[in-house]
């Protein structure tokens, strides 16, 4: 029923009292209608633009519950966490190469012995090392007779017993006897004889069958045992040992690209073999100028101290790396970082009605307890470090 058929025709009503209402009373009714209907909708508008903000609004007692951090630059040393592989200090080992062919005949030492310089190592029947005594001996008994001879010369020389010439030959016969026999000791000691053999060979004293003994360069640890009883060396090729001062070792370190830039030569480094063990201390010494095509990662050198041999070879360990180099960035508590359903990291941002909001942040490093944010914040925000769980469930309610 349309406006003008009420003012027309007004309903019947048994009392009598709506048919006698005045006009003015039904056309204000009329006008109240349409206006409850804009009342209604007026209400509900902005309850729904709230529901799609998603902000939470917190009361004063609620706001007790949390506590909060203002975003600011800061400047910072980044510590690159990485992991690497325990190598001996190539400075510090060396291989013993077989100094002499022929079969081993027995092994002296084992597996993490430690030895001096000159201890033996194993011991070979060698055709070589009976040949270089033999000719050692030669060689002296042939120089100290050409000696001889050359002062008995010079002495018939000066008394006109011969011609100086025959003086001066066998000078030049003695000299080059001399060198023949300083050659063949060279040689000797190329071997690793033993000084007393020596001795007793100088001193014309009879000699034992003398075993060829490979004897150690240096002192330290052996570390690697490459032969057995009966193998068959090649003198000057044929690897037997390796002896290395395990004080010291080297650990080389895998950093990738983004981390790389904040490595540089002399850093401190702490290397842990194990999740809850003691780190030992080192510094970085060494930069690779190449990247390993597979890992595509750079290869850094930490020399690392050792203290009771702890740190073995081909161990994996982790590598604090202590960058000397400051970095600059905005560090916000790691207890201000929360996850999304997506495993995305955000934090509640206060907004400048007071209300709390989800705020995605880029997280770029992680430097002790704070993280750095690369990007979603910038100085001056604050930001929920405290409660944000607290946050989190009202929002979801």
């Amino acid at each position: 029923m349309d406006n003008k058929s009420l003012l027309a025709k007004p309903p019947a009503d048994p009392s009598g009292r709506l048919a006698h209402a005045p006009v003015a009373a039904i056309m204000v009714m009329i006008a109240v209608l349409p206006c409850a209907g804009c009342s209604s909708k007026s209400d509900s508008a902005p309850q729904t633009a709230a529901a799609m903000t998603g902000n939470v609004m917190l009361t004063s007692a609620q706001r007790q519950n949390v506590r909060l951090y203002t975003v600011a630059s800061s400047q910072y040393h980044r510590t690159i966490e990485t992991t690497g592989i325990v190598d001996f200090d190539n400075d510090q080992a060396t291989s013993v190469l077989a100094p002499f062919s022929g079969p081993v005949s027995r092994l002296v030492v084992s597996l993490g012995d430690q030895v001096k310089k000159g201890s033996a190592l194993a011991e070979v029947d060698s055709p070589d090392f009976a040949t270089a005594i033999g000719a050692y001996r030669k060689a002296l008994a042939t120089a100290r007779t050409n000696r001889r001879l050359a002062d008995l010369d010079r002495d018939l020389a000066e008394h006109h017993g011969i011609a100086q010439r025959e003086a001066d030959q066998a000078q030049t016969d003695a000299v080059n006897a001399e060198a023949d026999r300083d050659a063949a000791l060279q040689a000797l000691a190329s071997l690793n004889v033993n000084p007393q053999t020596i001795k007793d060979i100088q001193e014309g004293r009879p000699i034992s069958s003398a075993a060829a003994i490979i004897r150690s360069p240096v002192a330290g640890t052996v570390v690697e045992k490459l032969i057995t009883p009966g193998e068959l060396l090649q003198a000057g090729s044929t690897p037997c040992f390796t002896v290395a001062n395990l004080s010291r070792v080297w650990v080389m370190a895998q950093v990738f690209g983004s981390d790389l830039a904040s490595v540089g030569l002399g850093d401190s480094a702490d290397v842990l073999p194990g999740a809850d063990s003691k780190g030992f201390s080192g510094r970085v010494d060494n930069i690779s100028a190449l990247v390993d095509p597979d890992t595509r990662s750079v290869a850094v050198r930490v020399v690392a101290e050792n203290p009771g041999n702890t740190l073995k070879k081909q161990m994996y360990v982790r590598v604090l790396i202590r960058a000397r180099q400051e970095s600059a960035g905005m560090l916000i508590p790691v207890s201000g970082i929360l996850r999304d359903d997506e495993n995305l990291p955000f934090v509640y941002l206060v907004r400048s009605d007071g209300s709390f909001a989800r705020q995605h942040v880029t997280l770029r490093y992680r430097a002790g307890d704070q993280y750095d944010v690369s990007s979603g914040l910038k100085p001056g925000d604050q930001i929920v470090i405290d409660g944000g769980i607290f946050v989190q469930f009202m929002q979801n309610q």
